[in-house]
């Protein structure tokens, strides 16, 4: 009778479901408890990383900055000591030339974890690295500038002369020697690269009064001038009076001052040279175009290095100009002018043929031998290009440059509307055309200058 009792109790219990979730509840109360000291471990973790991310972060970016004398390895670890995680920076790598800097931190830092020990993480790693890189772009700068008759009016060519020394001195920063180069183009109706130069190509001399180079049509369809192709030395004449004898204001301008001075860094020696330019014969704009993109074409790298060579330009840039392709290089051509290309007049060949002739027109100007003779001197010259081919041919250039990446400013020094859409339409948009009168004309340059300065700054 007992034991049917003791079944029945059994069984009572048995079927008993009071307290069955108990079991349960304390089940995913455990669950829970792992899920949020998960969340908190990894919530430390996350927060050390960020902590060591912002503290690279900032410690690069001073390292890095070009303006910044100290090692960067030093300013990195200085960063670091003074946040109080030196241990956790793993290690530094700097990799730096003239005109950048990279650097970049690794760290890292191993937590001991409250809550994933339990399921057999111990530890959890908070690893962070940053990276940062400054540096000055090198810039190339063809400075092509009128000095032509017309600038003797007006006070233009005072005014230029300001304007474009102040150019010069902020585009050439001192702090970073041989980071920019400076190329001056001054023209007239031609352009004179002097006896160092036009000795580097293939230009058969037949006088040594001046150097000028004449090209033709073809030969402005591109930014590269030939080492080998021959081309013709400029005859040296003027056609209209000369007040001197030998003759004072040739279309090839003879004097020193006032010839193209490549790849420059030396401020003070081109702020003399501008200051000393004179207001001389008509105009040439695709010539003074042609030179100042030829200039950073590198078809003329192996002149400029041998110039630097021979101590005519400065051995720092004797590798230049660059490659198109090279990285982080700008190339610039700044273009000025205050009027419109005119017909282009050259000697008849028959008249300039023996060494008597030659001479002759160094003594006197076309008009006055004629008169002395009696003759027209319309007689003895031809017109090699007019005016209209003359622009084609400064468009041709123009579009040469662009397509070839370099960047044109281009500058309407008080000029008609034919020559500032001439000219509007040369640069590389219309924002880069500048249209100015009188002292307009230093707002101008230094606003290109500005630009060029901003340029430079890789980041």
């Amino acid at each position: 009778m007992k034991t049917k009792q003791n079944t029945s109790h059994f069984a009572r219990f048995t079927r008993e479901e009071d307290g069955g979730l108990i079991i349960f509840s304390l089940f995913l109360f455990v669950c829970m408890m792992l899920a949020v000291g998960l969340a908190i471990d990894v919530m430390r973790t996350e927060m050390a990383r960020t902590r060591l991310q912002n503290t690279v972060d900032n410690a690069v970016l001073a390292a890095a900055a070009m303006e910044q004398d100290l090692d960067p390895a030093f300013v990195v670890n200085d960063y670091f000591e003074r946040a109080g995680l030196s241990s956790n920076l793993e290690g530094v790598t700097v990799n730096a030339g003239v005109n950048y800097k990279t650097v970049t931190a690794h760290t890292n830092t191993k937590l001991p974890m409250y809550f994933l020990g339990m399921v057999g993480i111990d530890k959890m790693e908070a690893k962070s690295e940053g990276t940062a890189t400054a540096g000055y772009t090198d810039v190339e700068i063809s400075l092509v500038l009128d000095i032509t008759g017309s600038m003797g009016r007006n006070n233009k060519l005072p005014n230029l002369k300001v304007a474009a020394s102040d150019f010069v001195d902020t585009v050439l920063d001192p702090t970073q020697p041989g980071s920019v180069s400076l190329s001056l183009v001054p023209y007239s109706a031609q352009v004179n690269i002097g006896p160092e130069m036009i000795g580097q190509l293939n230009v058969p001399l037949s006088h040594s009064h001046s150097h000028c180079v004449d090209f033709e049509a073809a030969d402005f369809t591109s930014a590269a001038v030939s080492l080998t192709a021959p081309y013709a030395h400029m005859q040296h004449f003027q056609y209209y009076s000369s007040a001197t004898a030998p003759i004072d204001n040739p279309g090839c301008v003879q004097e020193e001052f006032e010839r193209v001075t490549p790849f420059s860094q030396n401020r003070t020696a081109l702020k003399a040279q501008i200051n000393q330019f004179e207001a001389r014969a008509n105009t040439a704009i695709h010539l003074g175009m042609k030179w100042g993109v030829a200039l950073l074409d590198p078809s003329m790298q192996p002149v400029i290095s041998n110039l630097a060579a021979s101590g005519h330009t400065d051995p720092t840039f004797a590798g230049r100009p660059y490659a198109y392709s090279r990285e982080n290089t700008q190339k610039i051509v700044v273009l000025m002018t205050d009027g419109e290309n005119v017909n282009t007049t050259r000697l008849k060949p028959q008249y300039y043929d023996s060494a008597s002739e030659i001479e002759r027109w160094h003594q006197y100007s076309v008009s006055a031998y004629a008169y002395s003779v009696g003759q027209n001197w319309q007689n003895y010259v031809t017109t090699k290009y007019t005016s209209s081919q003359a622009d084609t041919m400064l468009g041709n250039i123009c579009d040469a440059a662009k397509s070839a990446g370099i960047t044109v400013f281009t500058i309407g020094f008080e000029v008609t509307t034919h020559s500032g859409n001439v000219m509007r339409n040369c640069a590389s948009t219309p924002a880069h055309y500048f249209d100015v009168e009188g002292t307009e004309i230093s707002d101008a340059f230094d606003s290109i200058a500005r630009q060029i300065s901003t340029l430079r700054l890789t980041n």
